[in-house]
């Protein structure tokens, strides 16, 4: 059995370090999971004028979270939240009202930052966002990573073993969350 795991990027900057994070996925998750990015850099700002006649690009977006049986959400954190862009996208995905593409979707929240604390203010606004639209959230272990440099190399290998092995053990957790939420 395999699960297609959609994966939303909550940087869309050049340099991302939650997208380098984001590249080590594939190296270190069980083969089940097949990861693919769901971007979300071409995304208009959201308004409900556009409720009617959603453009292309958002309709891509929602059709792309239709077709994964998982979501991770990767965020960078910023002033004690998540970004922006994040949100608009997560809007696009749950709007109109009753088209919420994201319910019933088992998902996971994890993200890296140079502070200590990783993301976890962020995170946890996420995790209030995605409660409330009704995925099915992965609460432990939760995924705090303090980004330094070296630790993602630029062939997105963690260098930091024990760093890959919690990265290892949370995404076998994941799968196992899955598994147990779509019953299969």
């Amino acid at each position: 059995m395999s699960y297609r795991v959609g994966v939303i990027i909550g940087s869309i900057a050049s340099k991302s370090i939650n997208r380098r994070l984001a590249s080590s996925f594939p190296r270190l998750a069980p083969e089940s999971l097949k990861l693919e990015e769901i971007p979300i850099e071409d995304l208009p700002f959201y308004s409900y004028d556009y409720d009617d006649d959603y453009p292309p690009v958002a309709r891509e977006f929602k059709a792309a979270i239709a077709r994964s049986d998982a979501l991770i959400f990767v965020t960078p954190e910023y002033n004690r939240s998540i970004p922006g862009v994040l949100k608009n996208a997560i809007d696009w995905g749950s709007r109109p009202y009753g088209q919420n593409a994201f319910a019933g979707k088992p998902s996971a929240v994890i993200g890296t930052s140079p502070g200590m604390l990783g993301t976890a203010c962020a995170q946890q606004h996420l995790r209030n966002i995605l409660a409330y639209l009704d995925t099915h959230l992965m609460g432990q272990p939760e995924a705090y990573i303090q980004f330094k440099p070296g630790l993602v190399n630029e062939n997105g290998e963690i260098t930091v073993e024990s760093t890959a092995k919690f990265l290892r053990d949370w995404l076998k957790t994941f799968e196992a969350h899955v598994r147990k939420i779509l019953g299969r």
